[in-house]
């Protein structure tokens, strides 16, 4: 017989009564019921339970074992007394009636925390010890899931004739982007590698290359700030490109990819493919951001035209946009004012008027007596707006009203209860602007530098740079950012010409992205691809607030590790080694 088991914990049936078998895990529970013992033992698969009684000389020892040691079973397979079935668990209908227990690993430290208890945790401390929090089932099974889902994406890529290349971790700082971790040379003095923020330059040499079909499970790394969808440090993404590939291309393979791994692995009505595309100015429109939840039936109607001629001071010289709620007849005048109290105080917006729909298409509200009839019937029109409604208002300057209008249509939709959870709801968001101006006022890339303007360079040389919009595109979920793709810029001459409407010639494309322009020289096919979050896709299948639960050691929102101690002080003599010296600043 092996060693420390012969069976998993959750593989015992009612078939195997009589036979003898041994398990090893965790102690989960003890129960003492006098003259009985009963302890669930659980490991990565199950729970079995195990019993011994008074006859055993050893029932005292067993009885005080400490609760979350590691230990191994053996015994004799028997069922369960009818009132101790537990048809909860696989192995419910039966116990091993207990002839040997070894302890293979002793709990000899109190725990920090109760694994699966019923009291909330703090996160560091949770993150101090992710090897016990791993035990618990919750984060067990997300871990599980990953694993799952990240083999079915393999699949689906490999079936689909794309090959899995594996590129550097060491690489060159790029200027674009977020902030890189840098990783001194010993051998080089004063350089640094960098750790790829994605493996972008890679697979775009992989094309110049002919691999016709690229992918991989990459590990990216960004030193930014945390949020919920957002860890620092490192992410997953898979990561894939396509040569002789248009954007459309690109959507027909994704397409069915992503909704067959969240058909799979959830249990919410998935949208059906092909998703729906709505284009960056569309989606700033109607949703106030380009990332909209399309669950939220909510939509942003733009009214500035009619508050032009209403004598509203509050309204003067502002962009003006309705949100139409529904059905509040029995809301009270607190939520009114709650919303109000949102917009004010955690959007620092200058206030939100509103007005209710009564039954006879009268208005109710603070400025319902500056809205002339005509006003309001064209505003109901727009809306589609009924009796038992309401309208929210939203006046601010241009680059401000729209993001204030998505927050607040994002709000409403939660506190209306519109939002239906039961749904996972795609989309593409296209044709995003190639520049914009920062908050200086200078010209900057909007969002990939490295994307087709579509026109290509006589759009380049002869329009606004404003109205370009480029080959870029975003795959959102539920209100989340799952996926950036892009169209790429492969020609060096418009890719100069893009770079110099910013401000940088030739020579700093030479400089900063030396092995792709120089490649690119060489003849490059035209290529495209996406690579969609791995971790936001485990958060979204799992409904879970915290991208931090479906990631085994992930950093803490400061950019800690708080198990291994990292980031951490290393020596004077690792330093020299490096060329390194701390400075005090």
């Amino acid at each position: 017989m092996k060693e420390y088991r012969t069976h998993y914990c959750d593989e015992i049936r009612t078939k195997d009564v009589g036979q003898k078998v041994r398990i090893a895990g965790f102690v989960e529970t003890i129960r003492d019921l006098g003259g009985l013992v009963f302890l669930d033992i659980r490991d990565m698969y199950g729970i079995t339970q195990v019993v011994t009684s008074a006859e055993c000389e050893e029932i005292d020892r067993i009885s005080h074992i400490p609760v979350q040691s590691v230990v191994t079973v053996y015994g004799t397979v028997r069922e369960r007394s009818e009132d101790t079935i537990n048809l909860k668990l696989k192995t419910g209908k039966v116990e091993i009636y207990i002839e040997e227990i070894k302890i293979l690993g002793k709990r000899t430290k109190t725990l920090p925390f109760e694994i699966d208890g019923d009291t909330p945790v703090r996160e560091d401390l949770r993150l101090k010890y992710r090897y016990l929090d791993i035990r618990s089932e919750k984060l067990r099974e997300n871990l599980k899931l990953r694993a799952k889902v990240i083999q079915f994406l393999r699949e689906q890529m490999i079936e689909k004739d794309f090959l899995e290349v594996q590129t550097p971790i060491l690489t060159a700082s790029s200027p674009e982007g977020a902030r890189d971790y840098l990783v001194p040379s010993r051998l080089h003095k004063g350089k640094f590698y960098a750790l790829p923020q994605a493996p972008q330059q890679f697979k775009q040499l992989l094309m110049v290359g002919g691999i016709d079909k690229y992918f991989q499970i990459a590990p990216c790394f960004r030193d930014e700030d945390a949020r919920a969808d957002r860890v620092p440090g490192e992410f997953y993404q898979l990561d894939m490109e396509m040569a002789y590939s248009t954007q459309e291309d690109v959507f027909k393979v994704m397409e069915p990819i992503m909704y067959e791994t969240f058909k799979k692995f959830s249990k919410k009505q998935v949208s059906e493919y092909p998703f729906k595309q709505i284009t960056y100015k569309e989606a700033m429109a109607k949703y106030g951001t380009d990332k909209p939840d399309l669950r939220n039936p909510l939509e942003i109607v733009d009214v500035t035209d009619l508050f032009k001629n209403i004598n509203l001071k509050a309204f003067e010289g502002q962009m003006v946009r309705i949100i139409a709620g529904y059905d509040v007849k029995e809301k009270s005048r607190s939520f009114f004012e709650g919303m109000t109290d949102y917009a004010i105080k955690e959007l620092k917006a200058k206030g939100l008027a509103w007005l209710r729909i009564m039954d006879d298409l009268s208005l109710q509200g603070p400025i319902a007596k500056f809205i002339p009839e005509e006003a309001k019937i064209e505003m109901l029109k727009r809306t589609g707006a009924k009796e038992g409604d309401c309208l929210f208002f939203i006046a601010e300057y241009p680059k401000v009203v729209d993001k204030l209008a998505g927050a607040i249509r994002d709000e409403l939709g939660k506190r209306l209860d519109l939002i239906d959870d039961t749904k996972i709801e795609f989309c593409w968001i296209t044709d995003f602007p190639m520049y914009e101006y920062d908050e200086k006022g200078k010209l900057t890339f909007c969002h990939n530098p490295f994307s087709m303007p579509q026109g290509g360079l006589e759009a380049l040389e002869s329009e606004d740079p404003l109205s370009i919009v480029a080959y870029q595109y975003d795959l959102v979920c539920n209100g989340v950012e799952l996926a950036s793709g892009a169209v790429r810029n492969h020609d060096p001459e418009i890719m100069i010409k893009a770079f110099e409407k910013v401000g940088y010639d030739r020579k700093y494309i030479e400089e900063k992205f030396t092995a792709m322009f120089s490649a690119f020289q060489f003849g490059a096919p035209p290529h495209a691809g996406m690579a969609p979050g791995i971790d936001r896709m485990l958060m979204l299948l799992t409904d879970s607030e915290s991208i931090r639960e479906v990631i085994a050691f992930p950093l803490s929102g400061k950019a800690e590790d708080l198990m291994m101690g990292a980031p951490g002080i290393v020596t004077n003599e690792q330093l020299r080694e490096l060329h390194l010296k701390i400075a005090e600043i």
